[in-house]
């Protein structure tokens, strides 16, 4: 719950600093303007680092004898006071080494007098102060809970300056130009709140000044001012200014004030006859002058006008976030409690929760009761036959605001009656915790006793259009809802289908096993889906594939009344069908895995054939299916013997269900968990296709190995792409 604490502190003190953070974002963006223009004066020495006092001095006390003071300003203009040779007051910047005058210092622009009035005070004097030293107070908390909330959002503070996916949305832009400007603000939040405890006098002021023992005093031979040691060791770039003594008397001295101290030096001998250093107290407040205000560069003035207009975008940009926030509430049709349909969303910026309302219209248009609320809503539907969750993950794996107490809910509230759900999760692959808070969903509403997968649970990886359409066919072929008015896709897919024609077709029991030969530009692999229509309409039937030999396996179990398995079962050799190849690459076979491990029951073993024929770079593979009986598995046994002797696949596993020794798959799951957490913690994949109730009883049994054998949930291996699923 750390991350709703930081996102309400965020909030509330943007809110409460609101206006006097606007006024002083603007005035400061202005102020910044001022070090520019004058840094483009034709004043500055330049070389201020490499001249010494000794070099420079009595060349301007040549040249100007009645000086009385020098003093070197922040953009490097070296100012000259005293009178000239006609006795009349002299005021100029020259140039150091030659003492040549480069101009003459202007009037301070009223604009930006009256700017900086109103930056500083708000024109109410000490009342002002005070104002705005506070609003600097929360600033430095608002840049703290930002730096936090970027951090959670990142998965760390090592990810700090990670790729964040480009979504278009306001929240993108307000984290990504944070993470680039929060220093920056931070820098002059804490910059500013010190100055006006200086200014309000909370720091005690330091009083500048040296104290020098006229009683120690000596004279001696006049030394010339290019001779004095303790000027030839100073250079202007370490001076504020430099006092002339008022008299040859040697009781009159040279006053320098440095960057670090004040030293007070005989004229006569170059003797240093006091010197006080400045406190870190002093040093501090020059600091933190130069750091507010940009004087000491350029550059520093520019990246401060930026992060000051910064400022104003994430004042506009956060109240835009949170009022989508807020007015994100769904207006319902119906009440819930009358709703066949129930949408419920875990969104933390609102997209998520837009692509769900975008479904509740679609089901309303067909005449669908339905109901969309957030999951922290989540409640008894008495009516409820569908559970459609549609969740982002947030932080370490966690869930969005408006999700975090859905588990608990739906431990306090199970439904009554027998309810369908299936869960969509949205991420980036850019992080690792892709959709983990969505696996858990899935793993926890699968445990439920009153709930059923309708189909797999499905994510989709930075909003892409194929892993939505993907998640639209496979639900809509089991919800029989159409998406013809959502998109114009089945149209496109009807004209997009190509020929395949049938080489070979068994029945063995309930199972129809089906060869195709694709046509030559088809490209395929183990893992994807083929659609078909059986009915010649928008109605599509999904089924995983396998490649062997170049040539489309299907593995399809015969349903009473099916529209699809009917039609596939109707099918000769020879024969001719229309469909497409859907590409699934989220489970095809893995690259870079060490280790596999294939789970399926007999309608899911068809991708995985493909896949162990295609394991060519022979790595660790271990199939476990169940099938009812040895018959059934008989048109699979010497494939596999095949392979397991040309070491494609390293052990087979077969439970039977109708057997004498009646087993499922699942129950050799259970019994090789040593080789599951083995497998896991090496970074192996487990593959898992077939029916949803044995993928049910599969994540169950995953779930106790994790929990118990490794330190982390079945949720974070899932998230991690180490577990695959494919069921239906």
């Amino acid at each position: 719950m750390m991350n709703n604490f930081w996102r309400y502190c965020h909030l509330t003190l943007a809110v409460s600093s609101f206006l006097f953070l606007l006024l002083a974002s603007i005035t400061g963006a202005i102020l910044s303007l001022e070090p520019v223009l004058e840094r483009s004066k034709p004043f500055a020495a330049g070389n201020l680092d490499r001249i010494t006092l000794a070099q420079s001095i009595p060349t301007l006390r040549d040249k100007y004898p009645d000086l009385t003071k020098i003093s070197v300003e922040n953009n490097q203009f070296v100012l000259i006071e005293g009178t000239d040779k006609n006795g009349d007051d002299l005021k100029a910047y020259v140039n150091p080494q030659t003492g040549k005058i480069l101009g003459k210092p202007d009037k301070k622009n009223e604009f930006f007098q009256w700017v900086t009035t109103l930056h500083r005070s708000l024109f109410l004097h000490e009342t002002g102060r005070i104002f705005i030293g506070i609003t600097a107070f929360l600033l430095i908390l608002i840049a703290i809970s930002g730096i936090f909330l970027v951090i959670k959002r990142q998965r760390g503070i090592k990810r700090f300056f990670a790729t964040i996916p480009n979504d278009k949305s306001k929240q993108y832009y307000h984290t990504v130009i944070g993470r680039l400007s929060l220093v920056f603000i931070l820098l002059i939040a804490i910059s500013g709140t010190y100055l006006s405890l200086n200014t309000l006098g909370i720091i005690k002021p330091f009083k500048a000044g040296v104290e020098v023992n006229f009683d120690k005093i000596q004279t001696g031979a006049q030394i010339n001012l290019k001779d004095f040691e303790v000027f030839k060791s100073i250079k202007y770039a370490g001076v504020h200014s430099i006092e002339f003594p008022f008299s040859e008397d040697v009781e009159d001295y040279f006053i320098l004030t440095l960057k670090d101290r004040e030293i007070a030096v005989n004229q006569v001998t170059g003797v240093i006859l006091a010197e006080t250093k400045y406190p870190f107290s002093v040093l501090i407040s020059d600091f933190s002058m130069k750091i507010h205000t940009g004087r000491a560069s350029i550059i520093w003035s520019i990246i401060l006008g930026i992060a000051s207009l910064s400022i104003l975008f994430f004042i506009y940009s956060g109240f835009a976030i949170t009022l989508k926030r807020i007015s994100k509430g769904s207006k319902n049709k119906y009440a819930k409690d009358e709703c066949a349909y129930i949408l419920l969303t875990g969104s933390e910026n609102g997209s998520t929760h837009r692509y769900a309302s975008s479904i509740h219209k679609l089901l309303l248009k067909q005449g669908k009761k339905a109901y969309l609320s957030s999951l922290n809503n989540y409640a008894l539907y008495p009516k409820a036959e569908q559970i459609i969750v549609f969740t982002s993950t947030y932080g370490d794996g966690e869930a969005p605001t408006n999700a975090s107490k859905f588990i608990a809910l739906v431990k306090a509230k199970p439904q009554i009656q027998q309810v369908n759900f299936s869960v969509l999760g949205f991420g980036s692959k850019a992080y690792p915790d892709f959709c983990k808070f969505a696996f858990d969903v899935h793993n926890f509403l699968s445990a439920q006793n009153w709930a059923t997968p309708l189909i797999d649970i499905h994510t989709v990886d930075d909003r892409s259009p194929s892993d939505l359409l993907l998640w639209q066919e496979s639900w809509s072929q089991k919800a029989n809802i159409s998406f013809a008015e959502f998109s114009n896709a089945e149209a496109d897919n009807l004209k997009s289908l190509t020929a395949f024609t049938v080489k070979s077709h068994t029945n063995i029991g309930d199972t129809i096993l089906i060869n195709l030969k694709p046509g030559i530009r088809t490209r395929a692999k183990s893992g994807d889906l083929l659609a078909i229509y059986p009915a010649n309409d928008h109605r599509e039937r999904l089924y995983s594939i396998g490649i062997v030999d170049k040539s489309i396996q299907l593995s399809v179990k015969l349903h009473e009344n099916g529209i699809g398995s009917g039609f596939l079962n109707r099918l000769k050799p020879g024969e001719r069908l229309k469909a497409r190849i859907i590409k699934n690459t989220h489970f095809n076979l893995p690259a870079k895995a060490p280790n596999l491990i294939l789970i399926s029951n007999g309608t899911g073993i068809a991708p995985f054939l493909g896949m162990i024929d295609e394991n060519k770079n022979k790595i660790s593979c271990h199939l476990y299916c169940g099938f009812q009986t040895t018959s059934s598995f008989e048109p699979f046994k010497e494939f596999l013997n095949v392979k397991l002797r040309e070491s494609k696949l390293n052990k087979l596993n077969v439970a039977y269900s109708r057997a004498e020794a009646k087993q499922y798959v699942s129950h050799l799951i259970a019994t090789n968990a040593d080789l599951v957490v083995q497998n896991l913690l090496s970074g192996g994949v487990i593959m898992i296709c077939g029916s949803l109730s044995m993928q049910k009883d599969i994540l169950v049994i995953l779930d106790e190995i994790c929990a118990s054998q490794t330190e982390h949930p079945l949720s974070f291996y899932q998230s991690r792409n180490q577990i695959l699923m494919d069921c239906y």
